[in-house]
């Protein structure tokens, strides 16, 4: 006969421990076991509360989360069950869902012959079902029920919007207890908001509901854990947006200033400017181009964007020898010239890169190939055969390269000569950014339109900095202690820009 819910609330509680290494042969760590209780005494009281839980990454999150759906499918076959997986994207994230879960189902006796797969994406076993869906804004998923569990996975990549008006009515009928798993990012993510929510509801109450784990309390239970993270906070830094987010469970601003003082100050170096290169060292160049004089040429080389008006160029000298550090393993990059073209005519540039390119003896050419700088890259990588490395700017590339200019500077890998550049600092402190809503951590920033230098009160543009932001194409690159970084054909140069550690 089926269990009733106050037996199998007892058992569950009871047996919390037994379930991770005999129900699904895996051990819960206490801070799983914990999360364990807290959801199971929900769904078995039939409470229909709302968790909010954020673990740092690797740290056991989605194996906890397939260790608590198998227990449920099989505890509660005897009786309709239906429990609803949502996360970001199907593919992948939905898809390795239903591959843990699979693998916990078939790797334990007890589950092995019971469990059943139906329509791709629907887990039975007896009359419970667990149903993996897809919280893409493009993804149409009204109507499917949550009577027993209902799960939003990687909650900081769903729209607000998205869960609202689709996900949320899921439970709405059945009062089912909903969980809202992720790794922490901004206060206005789905994962944000209800964090406060149940931060709100647990002390009306006082019963648990928000459970948010640092790398220091895995650590205390996986010393091994503790050695990658300290390793990746001497890598970027720990006030690198990531390594707060996704290890230390700390949520970041979604706006403002990207240049605090404290970053500028990082990148301020020791070094002089230089008029030549020196001998027995590589130099690269990062050139973002700007549009011809608009009463020079014609409509179609006009200005495509009016605030970079300038032509930016920034040499840098590349340092390998923190290739040799184990914690870092890439360059470290030196500002040591930077030029600046305003309304010049590309077939005038052309010639001056051209010759701006043999004298610091480049090794690489990054070129802003956006619109009206296509031509003049193709020109170039004409001329400089095997240097030159086009750049297309997009919403998604320019997001990458913030990101990594950010990694490069909390890093001190990326460093301004001694005096600095007063305009680019001032451009550098202008800049403010904006983290988009949903998946990809994608982020929008720029000197705003119409933002004016503090000094003369002219028009403000983001140039110059943008042109230092290319580096992040030079770090994407395999380096080496011997020689210069190589492009095969076909290399994507931000292959390595993806976030996420």
């Amino acid at each position: 006969m089926p269990l009733t819910q106050q037996q199998l609330l007892k058992t569950a509680l009871r047996d919390v421990a037994l379930f991770s290494s005999r129900l699904t042969g895996i051990r819960l760590r206490s801070y799983q076991q914990v999360v364990a209780q807290a959801v199971l005494a929900s769904v078995f009281g039939e409470r229909g509360r709302s968790f909010v839980i954020m673990f740092p990454r690797q740290s056991g999150k989605n194996e906890l989360q397939a260790g608590i759906e198998a227990y449920l499918l099989l505890v509660l076959s005897q009786q309709p069950a239906e429990i609803v997986k949502v996360s970001p994207t199907w593919k992948p994230q939905s898809q390795n869902a239903m591959r843990r879960l699979e693998r916990v189902l078939q790797a334990n006796h007890l589950t092995r012959q019971l469990w059943r797969k139906e329509n791709g994406y629907i887990y039975r076993i007896g009359q419970a079902r667990a149903t993996f869906l897809s919280g893409a804004p493009e993804s149409n998923i009204v109507g499917a029920t949550a009577s027993t569990l209902l799960e939003v996975d990687e909650a900081q990549d769903v729209l607000v919007s998205k869960f609202d008006r689709e996900i949320a009515p899921m439970a709405a009928s059945t009062n089912a207890t909903r969980v809202f798993w992720g790794t922490a990012w901004t206060a206005a993510t789905l994962l944000g908001r209800e964090l406060r929510l149940a931060r709100l509801a647990q002390q009306s109450d006082g019963i648990r509901r928000v459970f948010t784990l640092s790398a220091e309390q895995v650590a205390a239970e996986v010393p091994a854990y503790g050695d990658y993270v300290r390793a990746q906070v001497a890598m970027h830094g720990r006030d690198n947006p990531m390594v707060r987010s996704q290890y230390f469970s700390e949520e970041v601003d979604g706006a403002g200033g990207m240049f605090n003082p404290g970053r500028v100050a990082l990148l301020l170096g020791d070094h002089p400017r230089l008029e030549q290169p020196r001998a027995g060292h590589i130099y690269a160049g990062l050139l973002d181009v700007a549009g011809e004089d608009e009463n020079q040429g014609s409509v179609h080389t006009m200005l495509t964007n009016p605030r970079r008006d300038s032509t930016a160029l920034t040499v840098v000298e590349v340092d390998t020898a923190t290739l040799a550090d184990d914690l870092i393993r890439r360059p470290t990059y030196r500002v040591v010239h930077r030029r600046t073209w305003q309304g010049v005519r590309h077939a005038s540039l052309y010639s001056q890169l051209r010759a701006l390119a043999d004298h610091w003896r480049m090794a690489h050419l990054v070129v802003d190939a956006t619109g009206v700088g296509a031509g003049l890259s193709a020109f170039l990588s004409q001329a400089l055969p095997g240097r030159v490395i086009p750049f297309n700017f997009s919403l998604r590339s320019k997001s990458q390269l913030g990101w990594q200019m950010l990694d490069l500077v909390e890093q001190g890998r990326f460093k301004e000569y001694h005096p600095p550049d007063d305009l680019f600092l001032r451009q550098l402190r202008a800049v403010e950014y904006e983290i988009l809503p949903g998946v990809g951590q994608v982020m929008r920033w720029a000197v705003p339109e119409g933002a004016r230098d503090p000094v003369d009160g002219a028009l403000l543009h983001d140039d110059l900095v943008l042109s230092a932001a290319l580096v992040g194409v030079l770090d994407s690159l395999e380096w080496h202690t011997s020689r210069p970084a190589t492009v095969l054909p076909g290399d994507d140069p931000l292959r390595e820009l993806d976030r996420g550690f």
